[in-house]
């Protein structure tokens, strides 16, 4: 029977945002994204921008696996989402020369699932999971003799009769990724013998992305213009690449043959996206605590009463990009906006007040 602790870990990891309306510039991946994703993403490192000191590493250990002719140890990749987790993993088995497989977590409901897959995987492949933060507890439990010895344990019959046979899996390599690592359990994380984190791009590294993704669409685009996307992009290539197509389409009804920094400024000021990457919800949960609660702070559900929305959902999806650009502080006693937030909105008076109560 599992424990107490371990089915509480297994419901916290259930949880997830509620839907929110379609964001612009929200991370996740959209349905439109889907369909574009695949002709503009890189598939060999030589294409790929940013990540330097993981992608060196990564560079270095499949140099070694394939100089070995073994099996690239088990990889996690861990980081916000829109980042590239996904494009790394099908570099990595073309970099290794190896087939690969794609589910994600929640797919994986029962044990039999993943048996399935494992014992389809040929020698040296890759098995990417997708979310693996949401891993049924129960088939965890079965992976983890599969990553660490390559066997599978199967149960026999039931009752008295019940036997365990183990079933011998060729040697493969498995891709987790996730944006919640904190939420992988112990014994699952310590299996991974390599581990990297993605973080948020530079407008620098942005700008080249716009440029090659623009190159592949077709698009003419200036330098100029390439880089005032991508400073408002989140430090994110799948916002730039979504900001990159919905430029297009005002470029194209208007005439424009190629995207400059006022075409992209005017466009993006259409799409009220501001100079930042700030959008229409962001802008409202900085004027609501700056306005309605004097700068705060403010308790998460208060706020998230005050702007009609849910407290899980503005934790998890307006937070991290709004204290990562020091517009937000997280206390104890609640959100409150910075003197950065305060001068973004126009609010010098009291952005000189909160400095001199820093």
């Amino acid at each position: 029977m599992m424990s107490t602790d371990r089915s509480q870990r297994g419901d916290a990891r259930d949880r997830s945002p509620q839907p929110v309306a379609v964001r612009l510039t929200a991370p996740a991946a959209q349905a439109d994204d889907l369909a574009v994703e695949g002709s503009v993403r890189p598939r060999r490192f030589a294409d790929f921008v940013g990540q330097t000191a993981l992608i060196e590493n990564l560079k270095v250990f499949i140099a070694a696996t394939r100089k070995r002719g073994e099996a690239l140890d088990h990889v996690l990749l861990y980081g916000p989402p829109g980042l590239g987790k996904t494009t790394l993993a099908n570099i990595i088995a073309n970099e290794l020369e190896a087939p690969i497989k794609s589910t994600s977590g929640p797919v994986l409901e029962r044990a039999a699932d993943l048996a399935g897959l494992l014992t389809n995987c040929e020698e040296r492949s890759v098995l990417f999971v997708d979310e693996i933060h949401r891993l049924n507890p129960v088939v965890e439990e079965y992976l983890y003799p599969a990553m660490e010895d390559f066997t599978l344990d199967i149960m026999i019959d039931k009752g008295p009769a019940a036997r365990a046979v183990k079933l011998p899996l060729k040697h493969f390599t498995l891709v987790g990724a996730t944006t919640r690592a904190g939420l992988l359990t112990s014994p699952l994380r310590s299996r991974f013998g390599v581990v990297g984190r993605l973080d948020y791009y530079t407008a620098l590294d942005l700008a080249a992305i716009v440029r090659r993704s623009a190159a592949i669409l077709g698009v003419a685009i200036t330098s100029e213009g390439a880089e005032e996307i991508a400073k408002r992009s989140r430090g994110t290539p799948r916002i730039v690449n979504r900001l990159l197509r919905r430029i297009r389409d005002f470029a194209e009804v208007r005439g424009v043959q190629t995207i400059d920094q006022r075409v992209a400024d005017e466009s993006l000021a259409a799409l009220n996206v501001d100079a930042v990457g700030l959008d229409e919800m962001d802008l409202k949960i900085l004027e609501t605590i700056i306005h309605k609660f004097h700068g705060g702070p403010v308790g998460l559900n208060t706020l998230a009463v005050a702007v009609a929305e849910e407290a899980e959902t503005l934790e998890e999806i307006y937070e991290p990009f709004l204290i990562q650009e020091g517009f937000l502080d997280r206390t104890p006693r609640g959100r409150s906006a910075t003197p950065r937030a305060f001068m973004h909105l126009g609010v010098l008076d009291r952005a000189a007040r909160s400095e001199r109560l820093l």
